[in-house]
């Protein structure tokens, strides 16, 4: 199961956190920022800077998350250094999710899943996937239909994903806090839901490769959530920039495991903040990592 593999390289590396590529030109060094005129060499740039951090960082994370977001502004050029970034990582041993937060019914669900962790066929029957990923972000408020096409690709291609069910944003309660006709919140609908399409996908630390996106910055919702799915394994965004805090997130472990941490723009500009200054965005992004580690490493031990 490929949420083992996840699970074995966070005990490999003593580190639950995954490193956010979501690089834009403005993060960049002011003398790269500097040749980024077109997106043509945007791309190129930005495809250097992330090369240069999984080289830095591979032996002290166990993944990346890569935020399609980012290089979809730069337009094609923007998704070659996707494309990329992505296959660099997965050469240099890095599990890779790539947070795509797709949805949409039926044959469209399954042809954005094939793009990036099922297969597109060919004319001549050979099968690609343009944009393999371990795991992919997927957004299921569109109900079942929209998540089963994922779903099939994750069973036969060992595949994850990671459903939003509480997200980190601070509007999020708006809908996903408001309570259905059973009495449960919708956020916590969604994770039953999640259960049942991941009961096939179970490995063997007890957590499925169909998991939930779970906010460092809701620590009473995720502290539930945990406690009524407990074999759900959780993406935690909002560490850091966001405001979440190790001892908030802590809540969504178990005998420390459970769960990854994100940090994206924490370590993505680093070498900017006091705390790094003097340090190279190589130096600075490593010592950042490091820091993260020892801080989640504090709290869910």
């Amino acid at each position: 199961m490929i949420i083992d593999k996840l699970i074995d390289k966070i005990k490999l590396t003593d580190n639950p956190s995954v490193i956010g590529l979501d690089t834009c030109i403005d993060y960049l060094p002011e003398d790269m920022k500097a040749k980024c005129v077109t997106l043509s060499e945007a791309g190129k740039q930005i495809t250097k800077f992330n090369f240069d951090l999984i080289d830095t960082l591979k032996d002290v994370i166990p993944a990346v998350k890569v935020q399609v977001a980012y290089y979809e502004m730069y337009g094609v050029d923007g998704m070659i250094a996707f494309r990329d970034t992505v296959k660099y990582a997965r050469e240099n041993g890095l599990i890779v999710i790539a947070d795509i937060k797709r949805n949409d019914i039926g044959s469209t669900a399954g042809a954005y899943s094939k793009g990036y962790i099922g297969k597109t066929t060919l004319a001549d029957g050979s099968k690609v996937t343009p944009f393999e990923s371990d795991f992919i972000t997927i957004n299921g408020y569109l109900g079942s239909d929209g998540i089963l096409p994922f779903v099939a690709d994750c069973k036969e291609y060992n595949k994850g994903a990671f459903v939003l069910v509480k997200t980190s944003n601070p509007t999020s309660g708006e809908l996903q806090d408001k309570t259905m006709d059973n009495g449960k919140t919708l956020y916590d609908n969604m994770a039953t839901l999640v259960d049942g399409w991941g009961k096939d996908l179970v490995g063997k630390y007890g957590y499925s490769s169909i998991g939930a996106v779970v906010g460092a910055t809701h620590m009473e919702q995720a502290k539930l959530i945990r406690k009524a799915h407990p074999n759900t394994f959780f993406l935690i965004p909002g560490y850091g920039a966001q405001g979440g805090k190790a001892e908030d997130l802590a809540v969504c472990f178990e005998n420390g495991i459970g769960g990854i941490v994100n940090s994206s723009r924490g370590i993505l500009c680093a070498y900017k903040k006091d705390a790094y200054r003097g340090l190279d965005y190589k130096q600075a992004a490593l010592k950042a990592t490091l820091d993260m580690q020892k801080d989640i490493s504090r709290c869910i031990k």
